[in-house]
């Protein structure tokens, strides 16, 4: 199976061009296109703000089609991407630039969040709308399981599919085969929210095409390196290889960077990389 992760903790530290570089270096297989900073908002007032971010200026095109050149140089493929989100906030344009920035990139996937408190009709009609413009471009759309937070409580609480049905209702409900399901292992095992990833998975069979791979300790959306924390990996390696999950394994553990600097990311890249072997290699040995 072919590795993956997120460039966006990688660049913060030594920028996207470089980010792709050490992932290849490291062993990744492939990368995940983040656009983030496609749109900034500030999340005190949901607003969007000021942002010389290339991917929001008029020369998003060319960048998105340097790091395509860069990876091709180095021998990795992009294999998904990220919109910004929350997807109503940031809107169709924004997420339509999202879909084309993949397809240059190369990414076969385009990561869009559904919105957290709508039913999956309601969210169809976001993902209807924007299908025939990622079939144009020959990219999949893929929705993600969500979580609410409820302080109260200090737990997390249900949101747009992060219950098995839920889920399978919001692909369903679409029947497009453009409109797939990404998994975020962290949060499906979130308690209070998700109903564990080894159910998931199973329910999602053939409709699960694309993976966020990341550890916690099954309460918080912590983001740490895989075997970190407290995930059964081993139990979610058993549901995938008894779905034949054709996927690629993407992680999305953006937090076990940040302790690193611009000198020495490279040693966490390495770490990433020997983690999403590790897990490739259960899934193998399931």
């Amino acid at each position: 199976m072919k590795i993956s992760t997120e460039i966006q903790s990688t660049s913060r530290h030594v920028g996207e061009e470089k980010a792709i570089e050490l992932l290849a270096k490291a062993g990744f297989d492939c990368w995940d296109f983040s656009m983030f900073e496609m749109v900034r908002l500030n999340w005190s007032t949901m607003k969007i703000i000021e942002n010389d971010h290339p991917l929001n200026g008029n020369q998003w095109r060319d960048f998105a089609k340097k790091l395509r050149h860069i990876a091709d140089e180095c021998g990795i493929e992009c294999n998904q991407s990220h919109a910004p989100f929350p997807s109503r906030i940031v809107g169709m344009d924004y997420l339509k630039r999202a879909i084309e920035c993949t397809a240059i990139a190369g990414g076969k996937i385009c990561v869009i969040h559904p919105d957290n408190n709508d039913s999956a009709e309601g969210n169809a009609k976001m993902y209807g709308e924007l299908l025939p413009f990622a079939k144009e471009h020959g990219v999949k759309i893929a929705t993600e399981n969500m979580w609410n937070w409820e302080k109260d409580a200090a737990t997390s609480s249900p949101a747009a599919c992060s219950l098995s049905e839920d889920f399978v209702r919001h692909i369903d409900v679409v029947n497009d085969p453009y409109l797939v399901a990404c998994l975020d292992l962290g949060h499906a095992e979130m308690r209070g929210s998700g109903d564990g990833a080894p159910n998931m998975i199973r329910a999602l069979g053939s409709r699960l095409q694309a993976l966020h791979i990341h550890d916690n300790d099954c309460l918080h959306d912590s983001h740490q390196i895989p075997f970190s924390m407290n995930i059964d990996f081993g139990a979610i390696a058993k549901a995938l290889k008894d779905i034949d999950y054709k996927g690629e394994l993407t992680l999305e553990a953006d937090r076990h960077l940040n302790s690193f600097s611009k000198e020495n990311v490279f040693e966490g890249v390495c770490e990433l990389a020997r983690s999403a072997r590790r897990f490739e290699k259960l899934i193998k040995e399931a």
